[in-house]
């Protein structure tokens, strides 16, 4: 009896330390997939690529088109600016298509964007090999700052700046600077969060059309089954005996032990009663 309340106490003790470990971990972990909208998508070059040619301009797609305030600059090797301005391209498919979320009603639901839209940078000349990075700043359609950078490797030839070209030293628009930061007035029902309010999506972005809608879920569900998955692993391994080691009879008594009747096993060659008579001579 005893024993078999300390198995349950073992096995209680089990459950609460897994629950708290579960518990841990689903706060550590974001309440829900939430994605930035207007996400870089893909880039001309691929980021860690190596460039051999030297490009005119660089393509930067986004899961929407940038804002017209956006500001992109080329650094390189040495840290100075060699872009020479930008402008909208031509939308093209993505060879791979990008999830995004958005909250409505409680509850996420993805979109899949299949169209890429670009920012076309100008490079104005390649002075040198080395390493080169194109940053972006942006702000989505749902106020949701939109930024990073892409960095690639150039070991084409050098070329010349253009004639009476001097490298740009302007830095982002203040007030593009401001929404970034979610001190200025951002576009209708956003609220700087990278997902959309509750009880309302966000207006469709540029490229709206390319969109796939799935089937959303709640965002307690992922901590829910943490727990659950955790608590039933637990229980299963607290019910499992251990199993004995001991040698046992075909009859499943240990060998050795008393047969029916509660009498000793009798040994070979000697007879119940007394010992063993001898023969005659």
């Amino acid at each position: 009896m005893r024993s078999k309340l300390v198995t349950v106490r073992r096995a209680f003790s089990r459950v609460a330390a897994a629950l708290a470990a579960a518990l841990v971990v689903s706060l550590l972990l974001p309440a829900a997939p939430a994605s930035a909208h207007g996400q870089l998508a893909t880039s001309t070059p691929l980021k860690g690529t190596v460039v051999r040619e030297p490009l005119t301009q660089l393509a930067l797609y986004f899961t929407e088109k940038p804002a017209s305030n956006a500001h992109f600059a080329i650094s390189g090797p040495d840290g100075s600016r060699v872009d020479n301005g930008w402008s909208y391209g031509e939308p093209k498919r993505l060879d791979k298509p990008v999830t995004e979320y958005f909250m409505v009603n409680g509850v996420f639901e993805p979109r899949l964007y299949h169209t890429g839209f670009p920012a076309m940078v100008t490079v104005a000349h390649w002075p040198a090999k080395g390493r080169y990075t194109a940053s972006y700043l942006s702000v989505a359609s749902d106020g949701e700052a939109v930024r990073g950078e892409v960095t690639f490797d150039y070991q084409g030839r050098g070329t010349a700046a253009p004639a009476g070209w001097s490298a740009p030293t302007a830095g982002p628009d203040p007030a593009l600077l401001a929404q970034a930061e979610g001190e200025g007035s951002t576009s209708s029902g956003a609220t700087g969060s990278p997902i959309a309010p509750t009880g309302a999506a966000t207006g469709d972005p540029a490229g709206a059309g390319q969109e796939q809608r799935g089937g959303g879920f709640p965002a307690w569900l992922v901590p829910a089954l943490i727990v659950a998955v955790v608590s039933a692993i637990v229980l299963v391994a607290a019910r499992r005996r251990p199993v004995t080691t001991g040698a046992t009879t075909r009859s499943g008594r240990p060998a050795g032990t008393a047969g029916k009747g509660g009498r000793p096993a009798r040994k070979p060659g000697v007879r119940s009663g007394g010992p063993a008579r001898r023969g005659r001579r």
